[in-house]
């Protein structure tokens, strides 16, 4: 069985006037994060770790912002169709390994649902996705409250 691992990096500029979803959740908060699409950083960070891990490119070449058909897209459909093309290249999901970095709002009390919402979308066990939440000590863009960023790190194999 080959074992490959990928990398993942988002992040959006925090808005008023925008829902904030995170890790296919809307999270009551005074601002939103700005993007194309529900400029999700945990979902958009996980599609660019799976895409990476099975050298299939990175979310904008396969979802790109210039695309009318993914303006205002729940990132839920994006993180469907990328594991999509994963199992049709032949490869499974081993786990995911994410972190989200936002002074506010604190999301600790939300990362059950998150896990929840993206075994769903996945079709993984939730026992497969570790989401972690952080501060930046109110250092640079994250800890200005300016935006989030999400990282997050996969396990994949080929199952052929």
């Amino acid at each position: 069985m080959k074992i490959r691992v990928g990398f993942g990096y988002d992040v959006h500029k925090l808005v008023p006037g925008r829902d904030l979803w995170l890790g296919g959740i809307k999270i009551e908060h005074t601002e939103g994060l700005l993007g194309h699409s529900d400029a999700d950083v945990l979902i958009h960070a996980i599609c660019d770790a799976l895409l990476g891990a099975a050298n299939m490119r990175d979310i904008g070449y396969h979802f790109p912002d210039t695309a009318h058909e993914y303006e205002n897209i729940d990132s839920k459909i994006l993180l469907r169709k990328t594991m999509a093309l994963l199992r049709n290249a032949g490869y499974e999901l081993g786990n995911i390994d994410a972190t989200v970095a936002a002074e506010r709002p604190k999301l600790n009390p939300h990362i059950p649902e998150m896990k929840r919402v993206l075994a769903s979308v996945l079709e993984v066990d939730e026992d497969d996705i570790s989401i972690k939440a952080t501060t930046t000590e109110k250092l640079g863009f994250t800890g200005r409250q300016e935006g989030m960023a999400a990282y997050a790190t996969v396990l994949i194999q080929r199952l052929a």
